[in-house]
């Protein structure tokens, strides 16, 4: 059972976050709380003493920090805080953390660059009927829980929890 939540319900969660940014510049807060509580449920059980799960919960804690700061000055959305802080709390306080980090960054940076030139050529894309969601081409955000998502994907299979699954699967 904690197998199977570590495997499923992380990632299902980031892709479903992933997947609503997109369609809807959205990230519903519900995919967070689910979030912070599985973990809750899920670390004891995967073998974690209540120092590591307070290594991850300082984790979350110096995310949200940042993200409320940058929340705060209008540089990133309330959803996209709320599931950095989320994920930052299943890498916990240590490497997998600023893989996972530097993994959302890169991401990051090239949606940005792939928002940026649909929206350059927001004629072309509409004259050609493309089935683009129109946020993406005239919203002036964007929609980071993809690249979020993405980073979680390939920093995930370094993390704690996942290796403590992997560990007792063997």
């Amino acid at each position: 059972m904690t197998q199977a939540i570590i495997f499923v319900v992380f990632p299902l969660c980031l892709a479903v976050a992933a997947c609503s940014d997109f369609l809807t510049m959205l990230i519903p807060n519900r995919v967070s709380a689910i979030l912070l509580a599985s973990f809750v449920i899920v670390a004891p059980l995967a073998g974690l003493g209540l120092t590591d799960i307070a290594m991850h919960l300082a984790a979350g804690l110096i995310v949200f920090s940042v993200c409320f700061a940058l929340f705060a000055l209008n540089v990133m959305g309330g959803g996209d805080a709320k599931l950095l802080t989320a994920s930052a709390v299943w890498f916990g306080l240590n490497f997998s953390l600023v893989e996972f980090l530097i993994y959302v960054s890169v991401f990051g940076g090239l949606l940005t660059l792939v928002i940026l030139s649909l929206r350059s050529s927001t004629n072309l894309i509409l004259a050609t009927g493309l089935p683009v969601p129109d946020h993406l081409l005239k919203a002036k955000k964007v929609p980071y829980g993809i690249a979020i998502g993405i980073g979680a994907f390939a920093a995930y299979p370094t993390s704690p929890l996942m290796l403590a699954a992997l560990g007792s699967a063997g």
